[in-house]
Formats: structure tokens, C-alpha cells, sequence
């Protein structure tokens, strides 16, 4: 049994950029109005990249960071390998559970045609799972041999069979084969469908995952030179490859691994730098101590609003109606969004002042 004080040290740093991320994906995923967004709050269509790109693998690599963080001091501190690899596979299976709960409250509740078994927490139950048992099992060598290794891989396979562009890629004819109209988006007239969080396209995350388990061991050790070098190389790596293939968050392609994982790297190295080491304030850290939490509570809140009739009538009085003729249709359905996430701030920050912490 690991003792109190055995137990992993918490960088509030992690916690931070964790709930920062969390906030960000509330803000993005539910503005007011989604024909009037922001274009930097909005996905690329298909290739390219935004600020809003960065959310999502930022977050698995956080996610890849507390692996280390959480897992290897419990083993140093004697706990079985085999009681961590059970919590590791136990976890994942609740996450992807939450993520397929969330879905079905969506189709229940929602007019929606079908169910959609991928999503978001499903990505990522999936990729804790297997990074948290490679972080068990394999050497710092052999996580690196299999980043390189699920990358050029997934490049292989995209470059070889249909290419990059939408439908017809490898990953996108994948799942809607095996899933039919239950993909993200799925066209009956032509048959063709795309799933943002598919089977293929979700071995590049467990790379992304994967570089956040290397950086999450650097900063245990307080080797922080080399987040800052990974960072940098990173970014310059995915940017030279990102003239042969294009950087797409869709396809989650190599290049957007390495792109978006250098960005990731240097977030870490800088909330690290200011709050663990200069004491800045760890702005976020209440969203990042019940993620998950504030992630599948706001969106059940969401579809029970919209299914109340109320989620519309909200935005249109609150916002709309008179912040429109002052400011023009963009800023209101910003307000709207931020709105949202002040509300979740109140409700995880008084689980805080609580003590209250739900874990998945």
C-alpha cells in the first residue's frame, strides 16, 4: 500500500493548464450562435490550424504528463505493477463509458438520427489506457520507438490508400464502413461520412498522449531544459513535415502531432517556469482538479437545456436581443460562451472550497 506521505507530488502547474484547456474546450464547443464565431475560436475547415486546434491535443498531452506524474512515484513507492496496471484498465473503461453515457443522454434527449458510439471522451479513455500501460511496461527507448512508430505508420497508410482530402482518406472510409450513418458526419446520398474521432485517426493521439508521458517524467525529475528543447523541436520538425503532409486536426495527421505537440511542450515549460518555480497564481486549477467533471457536466447541462427548450430563448434575451444592434452578432455569442464557462468556474470552485474531487 502506498502511505499518505508517498503520495505523487501535485504540480500545480499541471492542474493549471489542465482547467485552462478544460475552459477552453467549454468555450469553443458552446457559443451562442455558431454561425457567428470568431474565426480564431473555430476549427480549419480541413487542413490548416487555429488556436481552437490546439485544445483537444493539449489536453492528451496533459493527460500523457499526469500519467508519469501519478503513476511512477506510486511505483517507486512499492505498489504492484499489476494494481497499477488494473487501475490504469479500469479508469479507461470508465472514461469511455462516461463518453458513451453522454451520447446516449444526447440521442435520448436530443432529435438526432443515431447514435454515435467515437467521441471525445472516448478518444480518450483510449489513449490514458494504452499510454498508461506503456508507461508501465516500456522503457523511455520504447515509447519514443513507438511515437516514431504510430506516426509514420498512420502517414503510410493515409499516403497509400485515398490520400488526405475529406471522405475518401483511409480513416475516414474506416469508420464509415464499420459505423455507417452513426459517424460524425455522414452524407445518405453518397454513403460517404467522416468521423473527427475515429479508430484510425486515434493512433496519432496516443502519440501525442505519449510525448506527454516523456514530458510529464522530464518534469518530475526537473530536467525542464529538455521540455523547453522538445518543444522547440517539435515545432520545428512538425513544420518541415507539414510541407509534404498537411497539418489537420480531422485526420489527426503526424505533422499536427509534432505541431501541436510542441506548442503543448512549451505550455507545460511555461506554466511551470511561473507557477511551480515564481509562485504566479495557478489560474485554472479549479477546472483542472475535476476535469472530467466540469468536461461531461456541462455538457449534460447543455442537452438538458436544449431539450427544455431553453438553451435559445437564453442566448436570444440574455444576449442577442441587445448586445446585436450595439456590437454586431460576434460578440454576443462570445459572451454567451464565456458566460458558460463563468458558470462552470462557480459550480468547480465550490467543489473546491469543498474538497470535493469526483474521479472517473
Amino acid at each position: 500500500m502506498v502511505e499518505p506521505g508517498d503520495r505523487p507530488r501535485r504540480f500545480a502547474s499541471v492542474d493549471a493548464l489542465r482547467g485552462i484547456t478544460v475552459a477552453a474546450m467549454l468555450l469553443v464547443n458552446n457559443p451562442g450562435d455558431w454561425a457567428h464565431v470568431y474565426p480564431w475560436l473555430r476549427h480549419a475547415p480541413w487542413h490548416g490550424f487555429t488556436p481552437t486546434d490546439l485544445v483537444f491535443p493539449l489536453f492528451l498531452f496533459v493527460v500523457g504528463a499526469s500519467i508519469s506524474l501519478g503513476l511512477a512515484p506510486r511505483a517507486d513507492a512499492g505498489m504492484q505493477t499489476a494494481e497499477l496496471r488494473r487501475a490504469v484498465l479500469l479508469r479507461a473503461v470508465r472514461i469511455v463509458a462516461l463518453g458513451l453515457v453522454l451520447h446516449a443522454l444526447a440521442y435520448w434527449l436530443l432529435p438526432r438520427g443515431d447514435f454515435r458510439p467515437w467521441g471525445v471522451l472516448q478518444r480518450i479513455g483510449i489513449c490514458y489506457g494504452v499510454a498508461g500501460l506503456l508507461a508501465l511496461h516500456a522503457t523511455a527507448r520504447t515509447q519514443w520507438a513507438a511515437i516514431a512508430a504510430l506516426l509514420l505508420g498512420y502517414w503510410v497508410l493515409l499516403a497509400s490508400y485515398g490520400g488526405f482530402e475529406p471522405e475518401v482518406n483511409l480513416a475516414s472510409r474506416v469508420d464509415t464502413a464499420l459505423l455507417g450513418s452513426m459517424v460524425y458526419q455522414f452524407d445518405p446520398a453518397s454513403g460517404r461520412g467522416h468521423e473527427p474521432e475515429g479508430l484510425l485517426s486515434t493512433f496519432p493521439a496516443i502519440a501525442t498522449t505519449l510525448l506527454g508521458v516523456r514530458a510529464g517524467e522530464w518534469l518530475r525529475h526537473a530536467r525542464t531544459l529538455r521540455l523547453w528543447a522538445m518543444g522547440a523541436a517539435l515545432l520545428l520538425l512538425g513544420g518541415l513535415w507539414s510541407l509534404l503532409l498537411p497539418l489537420n486536426k480531422n485526420l489527426w495527421t503526424p505533422s499536427y502531432v509534432l505541431w501541436s505537440g510542441g506548442w503543448a511542450a512549451l505550455a507545460l515549460a511555461t506554466c511551470h517556469a511561473l507557477i511551480d518555480r515564481r509562485h504566479w497564481p495557478a489560474l485554472g486549477r479549479r477546472f483542472g482538479a475535476n476535469a472530467i467533471t466540469a468536461y461531461a457536466g456541462s455538457a449534460a447541462m447543455v442537452y438538458a437545456l436544449s431539450a427544455a427548450g431553453c438553451w435559445e430563448p437564453l442566448y436570444r434575451v440574455g444576449f442577442a436581443q441587445w448586445m446585436t444592434p450595439r456590437w454586431g452578432p460576434h460578440l454576443p455569442s462570445l459572451a454567451f460562451a464565456t458566460t458558460f464557462v463563468l458558470t462552470w468556474w462557480v459550480i468547480v470552485y465550490a467543489m473546491d472550497r469543498r474538497g470535493l474531487r469526483l474521479r472517473i
